[in-house]
């Protein structure tokens, strides 16, 4: 704030040693009365100072104008302030922590750290979709590693959309391998030859 008005050459109002314009020009150490151009500066200087008050005041009060229209007057800001900051700090914890498990299906999974960063962005922090794409796969369950190691080396970057259809079809065609390789047991019956 101090830079703007700075920049506007308005910022010695807030010296708290300003003493204020004099209200009528002063006669000189000789006794000489003061003259019309005397009077039209001392008139100038006034009026050039309550310009200059009229707007160091207006930029502190917009400067401020999110805390005066967001909050009541009764409100407590640092305890506001501290909320805030303990939600972020507590959902990019969150976040970072997140582990995909092999219990539950990947997607859902996906779709549960999506939420986070849904949360996450409320707060108007943004994670852009390559850094998301990556931390979903260095998040991938341990099963699913042969397939982090092929995303990894591949040099196209993909969208969320883009990666949660991988996902999709990588998880359905699992599915499909693990249902197809279940061991049939064979039961054999042996007949011995004895006649018995």
């Amino acid at each position: 704030m101090m830079f703007l008005l700075t920049a506007l050459r308005i910022s010695y109002i807030l010296d708290p040693e300003l003493s204020p314009p004099p209200e009528e020009p002063r006669t000189s150490a000789e006794g000489v009365p003061p003259d019309a151009e005397e009077f039209e500066r001392v008139k100038k200087e006034r009026k050039k100072r309550e310009e200059d008050e009229l707007l160091c005041r207006g930029h502190i009060l917009m400067g401020c104008q999110i805390v005066y229209t967001t909050c009541s007057p009764k409100s407590n800001l640092p305890v506001i302030f501290g909320v805030r900051w303990t939600t972020s700090t507590r959902l990019k914890k969150k976040y970072f922590d997140f582990v995909m498990v092999d219990d539950k299906p990947v997607l859902e999974q996906v779709h549960a750290l999506q939420v986070i960063v849904n949360k996450i962005r409320a707060l108007k922090i943004s994670l852009p979709e390559l850094f998301q794409v990556g931390a979903i796969i260095a998040k991938l369950p341990p099963s699913w590693k042969d397939y982090r190691k092929k995303l990894l080396h591949k040099s196209e970057d993909f969208t969320l959309e883009q990666f949660q259809k991988h996902l999709r079809i990588e998880e359905e065609s699992r599915k499909c391998e693990n249902n197809v390789s279940i061991p049939v047991e064979s039961n054999v019956h042996y007949v011995d030859g004895s006649g018995s």
